[in-house]
């Protein structure tokens, strides 16, 4: 065995080395989706990915006799710092992520490179991992190991949470779980009141977003959600330019009558956005899009039809939170959005999440619906 070098890398070619990494120590797990590999560059590559305009990030590299055997990021969220500490975030906590290591003995030393870089830029407490922003793919999967995550959700070995565990001062911050569901059977009886009740309520109004209209409506549901989440565990509010960036990036996937906007007495007060799962198309094309599969994503583009439909994103402005009606309209817009996934989409499957092991009035609506938890991730913490 040949000594280890960790290196703080800034390159394009050596962010390219960064990312192909991945493709390689995953490449025989059946259930890991690679990303596509222009995507997976952008993420780490500064003046692609807002994240950038309000974060200190370092990328490390670990090499052996002169190979790669492992990359981590460090990183520093300006506005997660200032952010209030009992919502877990707040001064002086850091961040790494985007592990991968051939082994533990790699995993342990690419970790204390990241923390000892904290340490340099003044941080005392880390919350891991997170690659990178908390909008992006938090925690360590500790649970779901066994199939595909969906769209935007990570994936990551069960030997990677062995490596966290066996350092010793980890411990569990916050768990967030996903909840799968039939979606081609109606709802409990209990519920499909509680929708038809809302449909005689002449005050309330259910519609599709208007795809003519995407930047407004962008910017009106990203309004919504800063609001319903500002007090959520781990929020980070979004800026102007990621909310243009988001837009950008969803726009592809966005179908007018997957994503709903709630109003009441004219005031849109709630939304819910629900995406095709992509994933199903892209992890045969192995990140490649060219020569053909650019081809396939196009004609799927147009007209998806999908096993599952993933709800990432629903809130309800807080002024309404833990009241009857805030749960009248989530149930409404679940109802609406899963009769348009199976009728037009030919989905059988949904998947809500993530969601905070402590969000009661969530984890009600999921309990109520009949879903249950099918994936589990894990954000750890230490004091450095």
């Amino acid at each position: 065995m040949g000594d280890l070098k960790i290196e703080a890398i800034s390159t394009p070619r050596e962010r390219k080395d960064f990312v192909d990494l991945a493709y390689r120590l995953n490449a025989n797990d059946p259930n890991w989706v690679p990303p596509l590999h222009m995507e997976a560059v952008e993420l780490v590559t500064p003046g692609k990915n807002p994240f950038f305009e309000h974060a200190d990030v370092q990328f490390f590299l670990a090499r052996r006799d002169g190979r790669i055997v492992g990359r981590i990021s460090a990183h520093i969220d300006r506005l997660a710092v200032a952010m209030d500490p009992g919502q877990g975030m707040g001064p002086g906590t850091g961040n790494w992520g985007l592990l991968e290591a051939e082994d533990q003995t790699i995993a342990h030393a690419l970790i204390a490179q990241a923390e000892a870089w904290l340490r340099q830029h003044g941080m005392t407490r880390v919350l891991a991992p997170m690659s990178m922003s908390v909008w992006e793919e938090p925690g360590q999967l500790t649970k779901g190991f066994d199939h595909p995550p969906t769209v935007m959700m990570g994936h990551q070995p069960e030997r990677y949470n062995d490596y966290i565990l066996a350092l010793g001062d980890y411990t569990p911050a916050k768990q967030l779980l996903t909840y799968e569901l039939d979606i081609t059977s109606e709802f409990p009886p209990l519920i499909q009141r509680i929708v038809q009740s809302g449909e005689k309520n002449p005050r309330i109004r259910i519609r599709n977003v208007d795809k003519s209209k995407f930047d407004t409506e962008a910017r009106l549901i990203l309004d919504i959600l800063n609001d319903a989440w500002s007090d959520n565990w781990g929020f980070v509010p979004f800026t102007e330019t990621e909310i243009s960036y988001a837009g950008k990036k969803f726009k592809p996937i966005v179908h007018n009558d997957l994503i709903m906007v709630a109003e009441y007495d004219g005031e849109p007060v709630a939304f819910m956005m629900t995406l095709p799962d992509l994933n199903e198309v892209i992890q045969p094309m192995g990140g490649k899009l060219f020569p053909f599969n650019f081809i396939k994503l196009l004609m799927w583009l147009r007209k998806p039809r999908v096993r599952t439909m993933r709800v990432p994103l629903m809130g309800v402005r807080k002024k309404l939170q833990s009241s009857r009606l805030a749960s009248q309209l989530a149930f409404m817009m679940i109802e609406y959005i899963r009769r348009n996934a199976v009728a037009r989409y030919g989905a059988s499957r949904g998947e809500i999440g993530w969601i905070l092991e402590d969000n009661q009035g969530m984890v009600a609506i999921a309990d109520a619906i009949n879903s249950h938890v099918n994936k589990q991730y894990t954000i750890y913490e230490k004091t450095l």
